[in-house]
C-alpha cells in the first residue's frame, strides 16, 4: 500500500488530510489480492475488462468479489446482468450483491432509486464512498477482489491507491498513439503512488469477421503502443479483439461467450495472477 512517502502532496498536508488517508481495518474482511483496473480515459472497455477478469477467476474456483468504484459511471451491475438487487444491511455494514456463479458484487447503482440516476457529487464525497465499499462492506474471505477503477488520474483512482492495500494494477488500453499518451499518464499516477504495474491488456486490438473471421487490424498505430509499453516497463500480458460476444455481454451474459473468448479470457487471468507477489 502507498504511504505519504509516495504522495504528490507530500508535506503539504494538514493532519487532518492525512488521517483522512488512513483507513480503518475491516474485520469482517479477509482480502489475500486486491487488483485495480485502470485506464487513461473512457471508452476503452476498462470496465468489460475488469468484469470478465473477475468471473473467470471465480470459474477457476476461487472466492472473487468485484469493487465497481467508477462511481459516476457504474457499469458493473448491467455487464453482470444483476440490475435490479440491492445489498443486505447487517448491523452497521452491508453484505454485497451476490452476482453469477457467486461472484461478489458492490456498486453504487445498488444504492440508487433510480439505474439512470446521475451521481452529481464533489470529489470528497466519491472518495469517501470508495472508502467506505472498502471499510462498509462485508466482503467476507476472498482470494481476489478486483476494483473497477474511474478512468484518468482523479480522486477516486488517488484514494483507491493510497488507501486500500492494492497488490497490482491491470491497465487496459487500445492500441493507438492518442490513447497511449493518455494511458501514460495514468501511468504515472500508479508509478507515483509506488503500486506495482501488474501490465496492460491491449483491448479491441482488431475486429473478428463473423463470415470469414479473419482478424481486421482497427488502428494503425500498434507500433507507437509498443513503444509506450517499453518505455512504462509494462509488459503486454493479454490482446483481446471485438468479438460479438464480448461486446453484447451486457445483453446476452457469460453463458453465450464462446470458448475462444473464454481461452482468451482465461489466458489474460493467468498472466494477471502470474505477476502478483506471492502469499501464504
Amino acid at each position: 500500500m502507498a504511504d505519504c512517502e509516495s504522495c504528490p502532496s507530500k508535506d503539504k498536508c494538514s493532519t487532518e488530510d492525512k488521517a483522512a488517508c488512513m483507513l480503518e481495518e475491516n474485520p469482517d474482511s479477509n482480502v489475500k489480492y486486491v487488483i485495480a483496473v485502470a485506464s487513461g480515459k473512457g471508452g476503452v472497455g476498462k470496465s468489460t475488462v475488469a468484469t470478465l477478469l473477475a468471473w473467470v477467476l471465480k470459474q477457476k474456483g476461487l472466492q472473487v468479489g468485484l469493487m465497481d468504484a467508477d462511481l459516476t459511471g457504474p457499469s458493473i451491475p448491467r455487464l453482470l446482468k444483476v440490475v435490479d438487487e440491492k445489498p443486505v444491511p447487517l448491523g452497521n455494514k452491508i453484505l454485497p450483491v451476490v452476482g453469477p456463479d457467486g461472484l461478489l458484487v458492490m456498486s453504487i447503482q445498488y444504492l440508487l432509486d433510480q439505474e439512470t440516476k446521475p451521481v452529481i457529487w464533489r470529489g470528497p464525497l466519491l472518495a469517501g464512498t470508495v472508502k467506505q465499499f472498502w471499510t462498509e462492506v462485508v466482503w467476507g474471505d476472498l482470494d481476489v477482489l478486483v476494483i473497477d477503477l474511474p478512468p484518468g488520474t482523479g480522486d477516486v483512482p488517488l484514494t483507491i491507491l493510497q488507501s486500500v492495500p492494492v497488490d497490482g494494477v491491470l491497465m487496459v488500453a487500445l492500441a493507438q498513439d492518442m490513447v497511449s499518451m493518455v494511458v501514460q499518464k495514468a501511468v504515472g499516477l500508479v508509478q507515483e503512488m509506488n503500486v506495482p504495474l501488474l501490465g496492460v491488456v491491449e483491448n479491441m486490438t482488431g475486429l473478428i469477421c463473423p463470415h470469414c473471421g479473419e482478424d481486421v487490424p482497427l488502428f494503425s498505430d500498434e507500433k507507437a503502443e509498443r513503444d509506450f509499453m517499453e518505455a512504462a516497463g509494462a509488459n503486454v500480458l493479454a490482446r483481446l479483439p471485438m468479438r460479438p460476444d464480448i461486446l453484447g455481454l451486457s445483453r446476452a451474459g457469460f453463458t453465450e461467450l464462446s470458448e475462444e473468448s473464454k481461452k482468451l479470457i482465461d489466458g489474460m487471468a493467468d498472466a494477471v495472477m502470474n505477476e502478483l507477489p506471492e502469499k501464504e
